[in-house]
């Protein structure tokens, strides 16, 4: 049996289909079922959340009788209850340590391109200090270094088509970092491979056949829905005091975080470019290509 964290975010969404439909028997643990749509019928499912794995009694039910743990769920910003070092390091840690108690054969964790412990944001240090806790452990493990992930239904991509509906694009800061961001899709389809690939342990640095600046992102989505408008750049000072004031006003309805913009300040780029997917036999699609078929 396979547990799934994180089946109703961008990843999940691509990936718990191709497992149903490899016949693969799967556990979700998910907060809310209805998230999942038709497949909650398909899957067994524990309710739970990243908070909620310090308590003991819901990491052993997720993980009775499961043999590989895909470790996808992450958070980007604070939770009621839980900072990102929590949601994002030590929930991390409390499932890997259930999963070796358990006799879990394989962790697949997803970590982040760029993600150290000595970075600016506090999600990138959290993942790194994740990635090192699963490549320690006796466990069999792959650990997934992607940078960004999108699909068309993505929150992300939605911001920026909003955005695109207005007289130029709202860019936070100069827009200059650079990203190979790559397809949900693309990504489902290399951990599928990986789960092929048999025993061992392994890291792979899943990036898109393009690199593309923040700016150049925010062109291919205004392009792909034929909105296609001048970029408005945003000194990155206005843009922490304004969405920390919306975050005291509007709580966690925020559209966005200081933590979510400072995000897009720092690069996410493989060294060995797209090579990680191929060698996996992906070929990640152009995100200009994937944006115009959604």
């Amino acid at each position: 049996m396979i547990l799934v964290t994180g089946a109703t975010g961008t990843v999940g969404r691509a990936l718990l289909p191709r497992l149903l439909e490899r016949g693969e028997d799967v556990r979700v643990l998910v907060r809310d079922p209805r998230g999942l749509g038709r497949m909650r019928v398909d899957v067994r499912i524990t309710l739970g959340d990243l908070v909620e794995l310090s308590d003991r009694r819901v990491v052993r039910q997720a993980l009775r009788g499961v043999d590989t743990v895909i470790h996808l769920a992450a958070a980007i910003r604070d939770q009621p209850g839980a900072k990102v070092e929590e949601l994002n390091g030590l929930a991390t840690a409390r499932l890997l340590r259930g999963a070796e108690q358990a006799s879990v054969r394989r962790f697949v964790f997803f970590s982040a391109i760029g993600a150290t412990e000595f970075q600016r944001t506090r999600f990138f240090r959290a993942k790194a200090l994740a990635e090192r806790a699963v490549i320690e452990s006796d466990l069999e493990t792959t650990v997934f270094a992607p940078s960004i992930v999108y699909d068309g239904a993505d929150p992300w991509v939605k911001i920026q088509r909003r955005l695109a509906l207005l007289p130029a694009i709202l860019i936070s800061g100069r827009g200059e970092a650079e990203f190979e961001p790559i397809w949900a899709a693309d990504v489902a389809r290399c951990v599928l491979a990986d789960l092929d690939r048999g025993a061992g342990s392994r890291r792979h640095e899943l990036a898109g056949p393009q690199r593309l600046s923040y700016n150049g992102m925010a062109r291919e989505i205004a392009r792909a829905w034929r909105r296609e408008r001048p970029l408005l750049h945003v000194p990155l000072s206005f843009v922490h005091g304004w969405l920390a004031g919306l975050r005291r006003v509007v709580g966690d309805a925020a559209f966005a975080t200081w933590e979510e913009a400072e995000l897009m300040e720092v690069a996410m780029v493989a060294e060995r470019g797209d090579a990680d997917a191929r060698a996996l036999g992906v070929e990640p699609r152009a995100m200009g290509e994937v944006l115009a078929l959604a």
